[in-house]
């Protein structure tokens, strides 16, 4: 597993250390997993605009070509 560094305010740090019972580690990969994921998700929504717009030009394909053509991450 990769580590890294973070920069933070004194004063949170400070709060941060007052709450023990917390992992925080766990607390910021959820936040990074969860900004990542909502990051893909507007990706996948922009490049179905995208196949929409194409679609009401007369450009029509599979399902499974779709995802595949637009490197969707989510299942649709």
């Amino acid at each position: 597993m990769a580590n890294i560094t973070l920069s933070l305010p004194e004063a949170l740090y400070a709060r941060m250390r007052q709450h023990a019972e917390y992992r925080w580690s766990e607390i910021a990969r959820r936040a990074f997993q969860q900004k990542l994921d909502e990051a893909e998700l507007a990706e996948d929504l922009k490049a179905l605009e995208m196949a929409g717009k194409e679609f009401k030009t007369g450009k029509t394909i599979t399902h499974a070509q779709l995802i595949k053509e637009l490197g969707l991450k989510h299942e649709i």
